[in-house]
């Protein structure tokens, strides 16, 4: 039987020598594959080693030895002229090619890319977004374009679909499950001492039999990729005779095998489109590697994979004990006796299933069964953290970045705010001069797109000295890096430029004042003055009040940056002063004849200048005595015009009374007479939502003023039955805004009537809606419609029924 095995072997690497170069087909990011491969090589000793991808990179090989070099790592190409438009190469430490590549540095042996070179490749995307049409990229690459984020790029339409071979062999096989199909016939299969080769001859004999089945399977960009392949290993070939080996796709290896002219192969490649490109190494994640994320030659499991490399000898015991770890770490009792079961649970799995080692689907059953105690909720996060994982890689220092991409690597270490692939919070005292530094990195980034950390909400502080960000570092930001180079060499200079440019650009007044928000909060003292000049001249020509007092707030709110910052924002404060004025004036008018969304939407407004108007405090307005005492005047105005929809006019009347500018004597005079019975229901309804509602305190306003209650009670017992069917939506969405007591304490005081819970008797007795005694006539009368509710009649139907039948 050995006999026979070395002999079945000898005629393989027979075949593959007397066939010109050594090829080894694999699938991308595959641990057996990986594992092969270096098997064979080890076996073979080629003297080059040819690899599938962009030949650009040749010149970043030998950083795959440093040692700071850590995988998942991912070679980027970017257009120079416009880095948006991007690919990515992937590799992790279980790929293959990578495998290929540290065999060959171990070895002394060259290492190099055969692929179509990433100029033609990024010129393709960019004719097929001037077409506007869809394309086809390798599918071991991924790639972004400058038109939106980061991601997959264009796949092949619906006409142009490629087929799946592990779909088809696994189909074959008689598999439902392609991944379960490739563990059991090359992950779970150990290569023997002598039979390094024979995986890849039975593949490429299979892709051979597919490839005449279905061609190019849908790609004839696979044609052009192969056909500059072919003439990459023609010349190893003249270079280095027999010593070449190729690694790349499985699907490839009988396209390379063909026998073709090199006129016919330069043919394909003629006229190709292309672009100035540059590359580099970047870091890259697990969960990128993952097929959810969209990426076309992504597998189901990137941290199961890692483990099955890094783990040959007993992998399911020491998966199991990484469960166990990440379990007990989120508080979850995990014993060892828990591990062991549930090694022995996979296992017995793997028996019933015919399957010669438990795979990722067995394992995943015993830990829910035994780990899990049959709960999904505790899997979701084993799948979430282990089967895919945030794992990280890093790059060496020396790789080629553009200069910002340096200049932010330098910042990264002097604030020790390291990139990281799970997300995380920050926070930050702006009183500290680090944390103040890490807010102002972030924020120019954002202001140049790259989403590094997002703002959250401060937990435990209101002040403006605290700061809350989220912070995960995706892939894709090494793009966004490249693409903002473009504005300058510095995080500095280039946010300084994109804030001062996105000002020209910018397409409304709000627009313009949220980038001057922003230049504050990322310290930016050059592009201020430019931002603050065009917010100027805006805030001059914008005649729409809306818009205007829509920008009032995000101004007046960056002015109380200056104090913990130490930012000059006296210029802010002028324009600020008379963005006020201008509000100030244009907004009486603009609230009259307003339909029921504008007034609400009017109403909003007014809320936000009271509160920009209550930062701003006494600034001088220009000439019209202090901001404070226009606003107040503005509101006295809004109070009294009947034109005034009644949601904004019962506002003005409560702001003015929570600023003591009013007497409470005078509010109650004025909703007396909004809710007199001249006044429609429906306007008298808004009214009150005006004064009360909003999430503003009205409640407890109502709690500590029984005379604004019972005027409140009185025109509500007093409203007709056709009428009340219109108001009380509007009156329930007012009152169910009140948290849960001061909805209990209301009620309590309408059935108590006035000053019975103070103890004050005849507090309130002469006010309309209460009494000193309870009304039986009066309570008597809502016990038909509380009966209906509860069914009390149909239970009381039903127990005369079973009586009759008891003493019947």
């Amino acid at each position: 039987m050995g006999g026979e095995q070395v002999t079945g072997v000898e005629e393989a690497v027979g075949r593959a020598a007397g066939a010109g170069p050594l090829l080894l087909g694999v699938r991308h990011h595959g641990p057996g594959s990986a594992r092969a491969v270096r098997a064979a090589l080890e076996e073979a000793r080629p003297r080059v080693v040819l690899i599938e991808g962009p030949p650009e990179a040749d010149a970043l090989i030998p950083l795959a030895a440093d040692e700071e070099m850590r995988p998942p790592v991912a070679l980027l190409a970017h257009a120079v002229d416009e880095p948006g438009r991007s690919a990515f190469w992937p590799l992790a430490e279980f790929s293959p090619e990578w495998v290929a590549i540290r065999w060959a540095l171990e070895h002394d042996v060259p290492a190099r890319f055969i692929d179509l070179p990433a100029t033609h490749t990024l010129a393709w995307g960019r004719q097929e977004d001037e077409a506007g049409v869809e394309g086809e990229t390798p599918l071991d690459a991924e790639t972004a374009d400058s038109e939106g984020d980061s991601g997959p790029g264009p796949g092949p339409g619906p006409a142009d679909v490629r087929i799946d071979p592990l779909g088809v062999l696994a189909e074959t096989a008689g598999y439902d499950d392609p991944e379960r199909w490739w563990e059991d016939v090359v992950e779970h299969r150990g290569v023997g001492k002598g039979d390094a080769l024979a995986p890849f001859t039975v593949l490429e004999e299979a892709m051979g039999a597919l490839r005449e089945t279905y061609g190019s399977g849908g790609h004839d960009r696979d044609l052009v990729r192969e056909a500059y392949m072919r003439l990459q290993v023609r010349a190893a070939q003249r270079e280095f005779e027999d010593g070449v080996a190729v690694v790349c796709g499985a699907w490839h290896v009988p396209a390379l095998r063909r026998k073709t002219t090199v006129a016919a192969d330069k043919a394909l490649l003629k006229g190709l489109p292309k672009v100035k490109t540059d590359m580099t190494w970047v870091p890259w994640t697990h969960r990128r590697l993952s097929r959810v994320s969209g990426y076309g030659a992504g597998i189901d499991s990137p941290g199961w994979y890692g483990h099955l490399f890094s783990a040959p000898d007993r992998p399911v015991e020491r998966w199991m004990t990484k469960v166990a770890g990440l379990l007990r770490a989120e508080d979850r009792l995990v014993s060892s006796a828990h591990v062991i079961e549930a090694v022995r649970l996979a296992e017995t799995l793997a028996a019933m299933r015919g399957r010669p080692l438990p795979g990722l689907s067995e394992t995943t059953d015993a830990v829910r069964a035994v780990m899990c105690e049959g709960s999904d909720v505790p899997l979701a996060l084993v799948e979430d953290r282990l089967v895919v994982g945030d794992v990280l890689g890093e790059v060496p220092s020396a790789a080629p970045a553009v200069p910002l991409q340096r200049d932010l690597a330098r910042l990264q270490r002097r604030l020790r705010l390291k990139p990281e692939a799970l997300e995380r919070e920050l926070e930050l005292d702006l009183r500290k001069e680090t944390d103040a530094a890490r807010s102002r990195l972030l924020h120019r980034l954002r202001l140049l797109g790259i989403a590094w950390g997002e703002p959250a909400a401060s937990r435990g502080s209101t002040g403006t000295f605290r700061e809350t960000w989220r912070l995960r570092w995706e892939p894709e930001l090494s793009v966004r890096v490249a693409e903002a180079g473009v504005w300058g060499t510095t995080v500095l200079s280039a946010a300084t430029a994109k804030a001062e440019a996105d000002a020209v650009t910018a397409q409304g007044l709000a627009d313009v004042t949220a980038l001057a928000e922003r230049c504050l909060l990322a310290e930016l003292p050059d592009a201020l003055p430019t931002v603050m000049r065009i917010l100027a001249d805006r805030a001059a020509l914008d005649t729409d009040v809306g818009q205007l007092a829509q920008a009032l707030p995000a101004l007046v709110r960056s002015l109380r940056y200056g104090d913990v910052r130490g930012t000059d924002t006296g210029a802010l404060g002028e324009v600020a002063a008379g963005l006020a004025e201008r509000v100030f004036v244009g907004l009486p008018p603009a609230c009259a004849a307003l339909d029921a969304d504008g007034a609400e939407e009017m109403r909003r407004h007014v809320d936000a200048v009271h509160g920009a108007v209550g930062l701003l405090g006494d600034a001088p307005a220009a000439g019209q005595g202090h901001l404070r005492a226009r606003w107040q005047s503005v509101l006295r105005v809004l109070c009294g015009r009947d034109t005034v929809p009644g949601v904004i006019r019962g506002r003005a009347v409560r702001l003015l009374l929570d600023d003591g500018e009013l007497a409470q004597e005078e509010a109650a005079r004025l909703m007396g007479l909004v809710l007199s019975p001249g006044t429609p229901p429906a306007d008298a309804a808004a009214w009150i939502e005006g004064f009360v509602g909003g999430g503003s305190g009205g409640g407890m306003l109502l709690v500590h003023d029984e005379r604004l209650l019972g005027l409140v009670d009185a025109w509500l017992t007093g409203v007709s039955a056709e009428a009340f069917t219109d108001v009380l939506p509007l009156l329930r969405r007012t009152f169910s805004a009140y948290e849960p007591g001061v909805r209990r304490t209301l009620g309590e005081l309408v059935r108590r009537g006035p000053g019975a819970g103070s103890g004050a008797t005849g507090a309130g007795s002469g006010i309309p809606g209460f009494a000193a005694e309870l009304d039986p006539v009066r309570a008597d009368a809502v016990l038909p419609v509380l009966r209906l509710l509860l069914g009390l009649d149909e239970v009381a139907e039903h127990i005369g029924k079973d009586l009759v039948g008891v003493t019947g």
